[in-house]
């Protein structure tokens, strides 16, 4: 793949190599925070995958506004309509084990945003306003109406600037553990990321296994990723790092056409956050939760960054219980 970022996932199976965790072990051994999710984790961690292999998605490919995007789609417009946005650095495949639970229910789409994951696109979108710009462009080549938004991580930004800056019928956004409030809280390795044109070189010499594996040591305290999601990951990064690392150098800038607006928006928000959270520190979430004006702030007890995956049984029930009833509360 370029460097531009402009291939989809796919390819062959691909796993951690002994130079990736090499790398990575370097880069957590000056990486404070990672002493802390260490003793979170305990003995035990890390011995088995949680699961053997991610539950099956309809994984799907479809050119939207010129670029090919990977998707995934279940249920019926009868349902109350939930769109996931991926997270960073993974891809939709995190969301395997939400799946069949909130398919059940809802009409669900999930998607990769242009630049990740499984789908194309390059330093043209690594910004929120880019993102939030495009998920109007998904919402409308499916005639979505009224969707409930989640976006953890990356996605989180990209929500917040679509509802913030487009006309939309959006009900409610579920975002969390990522960016969108200045100052940003962060660990100091999103720091790094952020503010050093070195380290984003360093990550992009690296590669894309290295940046896969130095984020699942860090995030997680309890959830095990399995080798189909790690090798979908690797293969939806590699190549791509240096595009993916633009979208840090453009951080600060995009945080300000983000925050300024957070008073203003008026649709319920569930923000929801891992308190052990060491990319994007809790206090990022009681910031935002005093900036909205209809929110409710949940916090995984016993969790890292990926939430969605580290505590999914409680996040599932989280999603079903706030798009069915909990929204109409706030």
């Amino acid at each position: 793949m370029s460097d531009s970022g402009s291939q989809p996932a796919g390819g062959r199976r691909r796993s951690v190599s002994v130079f990736d965790k090499f790398n990575a072990g370097a880069l957590l051994a000056i990486t404070p925070e990672y002493r802390t999710v260490k003793r979170a984790q305990g003995k035990n961690y890390g011995s088995q995958p949680t699961f053997s292999r991610p539950a099956a998605m309809p994984l799907k490919s479809k050119n939207i506004a010129g670029v090919d995007v990977r998707y995934a789609h279940a249920g019926t417009a009868e349902n109350p309509t939930v769109i996931l946005l991926n997270p960073l650095p993974q891809s939709i495949i995190a969301f395997a084990p939400l799946w069949d639970k909130l398919a059940a229910r809802f009409n669900l789409y999930a998607y990769d945003l242009p630049g990740f994951g499984g789908s194309a696109g390059g330093s043209e979108y690594m910004s929120f306003a880019s993102q939030g710009r495009f998920l109007g462009d998904f919402i409308a080549e499916f005639g979505i109406r009224e969707p409930h938004l989640v976006g953890p991580d990356i996605g989180m930004p990209a929500a917040l600037h679509y509802v913030s800056h487009c006309p939309n019928d959006v009900v409610s956004l579920l975002v969390g553990d990522g960016p969108g409030i200045i100052p940003s809280a962060n660990g100091s390795i999103i720091d790094k990321a952020v503010d050093s044109a070195f380290w984003r070189r360093m990550f992009r010499i690296t590669g894309a296994g290295t940046f896969v594996h130095a984020a699942n040591q860090l995030c997680y305290l309890n959830y095990v990723p399995n080798p189909d999601e790690i090798s979908d990951y690797i293969n939806s990064y590699e190549g791509r790092i240096g595009s993916v690392t633009s979208w840090f150098a453009s951080y600060p800038e995009s945080l300000g056409t983000v925050d300024p607006l957070l008073s203003g928006i008026d649709t319920p928000v569930l923000i929801f956050w891992g308190a052990e959270d060491q990319l994007l520190l809790p206090d990022n979430a009681q910031r935002l939760s005093q900036r909205l004006k209809r929110n409710r702030l949940h916090v995984f007890e016993n969790c890292g960054h990926f939430s969605y995956q580290d505590q999914h049984e409680k996040f599932g029930d989280m999603v079903i219980d706030w798009v069915v009833d909990g929204h109409r509360r706030v």
